[in-house]
């Protein structure tokens, strides 16, 4: 008999096992090593194995003996969903993905207007419907230790609940503790929800493997050990009752579609199977790996629960088969392996449910109450990072307290079974208002908040409360006649309507009347600006693949944004986020407008940490330029308010569509500009391909063919064709560096150095060529800058820059100056000559390939400034034309070296 304390020390064992596993996947995801095995489609598959906790391991067993085959129904609810993944699963991780979903909570508020009431509604919800279901898993690993701690008699199989050989409620406390400190300790050391959970997630997966290989060991033991064989076990299986096919075609059919909603809706399913999606492809291959694994899960369940009705003295619990099985036989090692595996079970569910628990009530009930107290305001400097953590590790002490206290308030005595099938129905009152809300633009906010109320009011009058017994919650008096004496509101024959199952009459009124009261008073409500278009994104989520706007102008600083984001995000990502917002918006320096674009898309940043709500509020602060309160954020807007608004954003859309049209156009003619100077080069290369290869065959045919030539015409012929051949390679070279450059295929020397030994190399190399004789007016005091780059192809754009100068200035005394600004991080050189300038309709196209501008004389194919910028953007810098110049002026804009830059550099490089 394996000791109490054994049993403990493999835990403790096992558990520091899982806490190495997913210290290493964090370390290694950090690192940005195991890609292929932390984002892979196998790790997800896996961790969708949480649905599979203490009751399909234990209680599927006990459930198929007091059922018979009516536990099928708990695997074939999610298999159809997997199979189905297309037509919804897809969707939900394609919104998921786009709108930064964090939560169901989440994505049930942002899909109708952000309403934050919306999502305390569901949080509270939620929290309440999975606290049966953590119950059931303390339940389970409580019942298994007792098995294993009881007197001789009583572990050979007879644990039938009044025997409590150890201190279960003590063991539960305990258990719970566990549990609370994994979460903790691996569920909040990123406070972005849409980085993946690497450690807890990978963590999953090995439990995952552990308790399906428990499973199938103690299956091969009952078939093989103890029944003697298949034949001889599916015989032991026709004679039994639970082999007779005896199906309640209602009560399948709603525990069932029980499975299928929870299946979706589960807080902790939603977790993994949504927000740690990594990508869409993973569903493809879930959609049938994750159905097979159910089917391997659920393949020694009959046999096990027929031989434990067979050979188990009577009184035994069929839920702890698994167990009693092997103990009664012996096999030691073997209950110790399928006690693991069930501890795994529980453990992976509770983990993953109060970490996705956590972030409802931090982002939708702690942070929307902390803005409303207003001792702060999201303009002070400061940190609320540690309020958003602080606030998570709470939640999870407090939703795993609340399991325990309902584990002790029902006295731990229900059938596994029965405490999971609650749960299901608790949260399956989402699936109304979430599958109205991503298929039908019609479905409001207000028809949302009637339909869950309505759903989760049946759901908590007619399943939760009676669950704890009579006169627990619900006076006997109250089940027998009713609520108030009132016949037709008894919990299990609700309207006067008897003779239904319980779980089916309470999944079928309360399901109903939800949806009943969704689809009505969304019918007959008014929408919101946001509302309708949340509604388009979400129903067209194919379509549009980003928010819509949530922001029709904004009156903020960005100074005031940023000390906000910083405060949310950190220092070092909010400066990243509004580096990367100011290049797109073309600003090399300071902070970014802030645009309509640009606050939505820091809303949807900060969503990323606190939630949609709590970031549309937080936002609002400043962009509205008022305090938020919980009153302003639940009010709903009259109907002028809407449409006024609803008016100023169709003003706003306008306004952009008449820019993109604008930019189109003047697209249009660059296209159209470009593809003449296509042609053009076409021409004008096929010209400089023959010129020199006609030349080079006729005076390399005269030197051959010739018979008294003297000395002095065959060197003047050899000098044309040596001539011909090196205008014809650089001809050459020039095409074949630009194809280098565009195709990225260049290897940068980075180098310290000069820029004044740059330039004096490029002036030296420049007047060398002699081209024509030009002024070169320097101010080498100003050239004493340090340099980091590619000197080498540096100095190939300045040469190229002052030949331009000597070939085409059209002063009678060419003069060109060059100038150097140093500012900051950057460095600006300045080629500036005294000719005429570029004209205005042409340096739109300078910089193309093939391009060369009418009346400008001198030769080549045009590919000069082509080869300039693309260099000049490999060394990440800039190259532009000055239209303020004198004359025709070019700006070299580069970086300075930074302290600690000189790896990022290189990795530039090499990435180049």
């Amino acid at each position: 008999m394996v000791s109490l304390n054994q049993l403990i020390a493999v835990c403790l064992l096992y558990v520091v096992g899982l806490f190495i596993v997913a210290f290493a996947a964090e370390r290694a995801a950090i690192r940005g090593r195991g890609d292929w095995l932390l984002r892979s489609p196998l790790v997800y598959t896996l961790s969708l194995s949480i649905y599979c906790t203490g009751w399909t391991f234990y209680g599927a067993v006990g459930y198929a003996a007091r059922s018979g085959l009516e536990y099928v129904t708990i695997y074939l609810g999610p298999s159809l969903v997997m199979i189905g993944w297309w037509w919804l699963l897809r969707r939900l991780v394609r919104i998921g993905r786009s709108h930064r979903v964090t939560s169901v909570a989440d994505l049930i508020s942002s899909r109708y207007g952000k309403s934050n009431l919306l999502a305390i509604l569901v949080t509270v919800m939620a929290v309440i419907g999975v606290t049966p279901y953590i119950a059931l898993q303390l339940q389970s690993v409580t019942l298994s230790l007792s098995i294993f701690a009881a007197p001789a008699g009583v572990a050979n199989g007879v644990l039938d609940g009044r025997a409590e050989p150890i201190n279960t409620a003590q063991a539960a406390f305990w258990i719970a503790i566990g549990l609370a400190l994994f979460t903790v300790l691996f569920g909040t050391r990123n406070l972005n929800v849409n980085e993946r959970h690497h450690g807890v997630v990978i963590a999953i997966a090995v439990e995952a493997v552990v308790k399906l290989l428990a499973l199938i060991a103690v299956g091969v033991f009952v078939v093989w050990g103890l029944a003697g064989g298949v034949t001889e076990a599916m015989t032991r299986i026709d004679q039994s009752a639970i082999g007779t096919w005896q199906v309640d075609g209602g009560r399948w059919a709603a525990l069932t579609f029980l499975a299928a909603a929870a299946f979706v809706c589960l807080p902790r399913m939603f977790q993994v199977m949504v927000v740690e999606n990594d990508e869409e492809r993973h569903l493809q291959t879930a959609s049938w790996a994750f159905p097979l694994y159910l089917m391997m899960m659920s393949l020694f369940v009959v046999p096990i629960a027929v031989v434990g009705l067979d050979l188990l003295p009577a009184g035994s619990n069929p839920d702890l088969f698994v167990l009693s099985l092997p103990l009664s036989q012996g096999h030691n090692t073997l209950a110790m392996f399928a006690f693991l595996g069930g501890f795994s079970s529980a453990t992976s569910m509770v983990i993953v449910a109060t970490l996705a628990l956590s972030t409802m009530v931090s982002n939708h009930i702690v942070m929307p109450i902390w803005l409303a107290l207003g001792q702060t305001s999201v303009q002070q400097s400061g940190d609320v990072r540690h309020v958003v953590i602080l606030s998570r590790r709470v939640s999870i002490l407090f939703i795993i307290s609340l399991g325990y206290f309902y584990y002790r308030a029902s006295g731990g005595s229900g059938a596994l079974a029965a405490i999971g099938t609650i749960s299901f129905g608790g949260v399956a009152q989402f699936l109304p208002v979430l599958l109205g809300g991503i298929f039908w633009r019609g479905a409001t906010r207000m028809g949302a908040l009637w339909g869950l109320g309505i759903g989760f009011g049946l759901w908590v009058f007619t399943m939760l409360l009676p669950s704890f017994g009579p006169d627990a919650v619900l006076s006997a008096a109250t089940l027998e006649q009713g609520l108030f004496g009132i016949g037709w509101l008894r919990p299990q024959a609700l309207f006067g309507v008897g003779g239904l199952d319980p779980t089916v009459h309470a999944v079928v009124w309360s399901l109903s009347l939800n949806t009943l009261a969704f689809i009505l008073v969304s019918l007959f409500s008014f929408p919101s600006p946001v509302e309708r278009l949340q509604g388009a994104q979400f129903v067209n989520i194919f379509d549009h693949s980003s928010p819509a706007r949530g922001w029709t102008a904004s009156v903020a600083a960005s100074e005031d944004l940023m000390i906000m984001a910083q405060r949310i995000l950190g220092a070092a990502e909010a400066q990243a986020f509004f580096r990367a917002q100011a290049q797109l918006q073309e600003k090399s320096e300071g902070l970014p407008e802030p645009t309509p674009a640009f606050v939505q898309a820091l809303e949807r940043e900060l969503a990323a940490s606190v939630g949609a709500a709590t970031a549309h509020a937080m936002v609002s602060q400043l962009v509205g330029g008022a305090s938020v309160s919980v009153q302003d954020l639940l009010a709903v807007a009259d109907e002028s308010a809407q449409m006024l608004e609803y008016s100023s954003q169709l003003e706003v859309k306008s306004r952009e569509l008449s820019d993109t049209a604008e930019k189109l156009r003047r697209a249009n003619d660059k296209l159209t500009q470009l593809s003449h100077q296509k042609d053009s080069f076409l021409s004008q290369v096929s010209h400089e391909l023959r010129t020199p290869m006609t030349s080079i065959r006729s005076f390399s045919e005269i030197l051959r063919d010739a018979e008294a030539l003297s000395p002095q015409e065959k060197t003047r012929y050899a000098s044309i064709i040596h001539s011909e051949t090196i205008r014809l390679t650089r001809l050459l070279d020039d095409l074949l560096d630009l194809s280098v450059l565009e195709n990225g295929e260049v290897t940068l020397n980075q180098q310290r150095g000069s820029l004044r030994d740059v330039l004096d190399l490029a002036v030296t190399t420049g007047q060398a060529a002699n081209i024509r004789e030009i002024k070169i007016d320097r101010d080498r005091d100003s050239e004493d800058v340090a340099l980091e780059t590619d000197l080498d192809r540096l100095s190939q754009v300045f040469i190229n820059l002052i030949t331009n100068a000597q070939k085409y200035c059209v002063s009678d005394a060419p003069c060109l100056a060059v100038r150097v600004h140093a500012s900051g991080s950057t460095v600006a050189v300045d080629f500036i000559d005294n000719g005429a300038g570029i004209d205005a309709d042409a340096r739109d196209l300078i910089f193309e390939k093939f391009t060369r501008v009418a009346g400008q004389g001198g030769e080549g194919a045009g590919l000069g400034l082509a080869i300039c910028r693309e260099i000049i953007t490999r060394l990440r810098g800039e190259i532009s034309y000055l239209p303020d110049s004198p004359g025709t002026g070019f700006r070299v804009t580069l970086p300075t070296p930074q302290p600690g830059k000189l790896q990022e550099l290189n990795r530039f490089a090499a990435s180049a």
